[in-house]
């Protein structure tokens, strides 16, 4: 079995090398992809020395400006199917998502049959540090309201920290995702659970950003409230 996980960034030199060790430090052998949106900070070239290191375990795509959440990790979905990886994980670089987490997401797909495992901050009450406490409402009811409106019964929509099958996506048609940025983990949530693939949620802690600069902004929110709602409506199909 091969595991990847999915790393995009963006102005990231506070954190990256560290979640590269931390990620790698793992007892499974994760395999890393970093897709590097141009950072002007210089993380590709922090990651270019790494790769010396870690020369069959870490690999880079560096893509020319900001082009969203959502294309970067198609992206290195698509990279990681070609490569013939069969866990493809999605974490952020600023250690909001714990490393030592990912083995549980690996054991909820790997030993127990789910084809989607969700890092959840929502299963189990509420699981977030350090967030104000006006975003955390916000976040927590963002979910619900996705609950609501599509009928998933997933309490961490808008979660980032996941671990897929390579079936399942194999049977995304990623020309048919819309949105781009974190109504794009909502858009992925509700594809494989359309499509009749088990999703677990793992309660994980989440803690925001100690070093870096968060990409959150209104836009962002804007984009998942309204795309939630086209989604509705919208029939999904396996990938042909």
């Amino acid at each position: 079995m091969k595991q990847v996980v999915i790393i995009p960034t963006y102005n990231e030199k506070e954190n990256i090398e560290k979640i590269i060790r931390a990620v790698r430090s793992q007892s499974v052998d994760f395999h890393i992809l970093v897709i590097d949106d141009g950072s002007p900070d210089g993380t590709a070239s922090i990651v270019k020395g790494l790769q010396n290191e870690f020369p069959q375990q870490l690999f880079l795509i560096e893509r020319s400006g900001k082009q969203g959440l959502g294309t970067a990790y198609i992206t290195g979905f698509k990279w990681a199917l070609e490569q013939g990886y069969d866990f493809i994980f999605e974490m952020d670089a600023d250690f909001s998502h714990n490393p030592d987490d990912l083995p549980l997401l690996y054991a909820a797909c790997h030993d127990r049959g789910a084809g989607v495992a969700i890092g959840s901050r929502y299963c189990n009450g509420i699981s977030v540090i350090n967030w104000p406490i006006g975003r955390v409402i916000m976040s927590y009811f963002a979910s619900k309201y996705v609950r609501t409106v599509l009928g998933m019964k997933v309490y961490d929509c808008t979660a980032g920290f996941k671990c897929y099958t390579r079936q399942v996506l194999s049977s995304i048609d990623f020309d048919r995702i819309r949105m781009h940025g974190y109504g794009f983990q909502i858009e992925m949530k509700y594809n494989a659970w359309k499509l009749g693939y088990k999703i677990e949620e793992v309660p994980i802690i989440f803690i925001d950003r100690k070093e870096g600069t968060s990409k959150m902004s209104s836009s962002i929110f804007g984009e998942a409230f309204w795309g939630v709602l086209l989604l509705r409506l919208r029939k999904i199909r396996a990938k042909q």
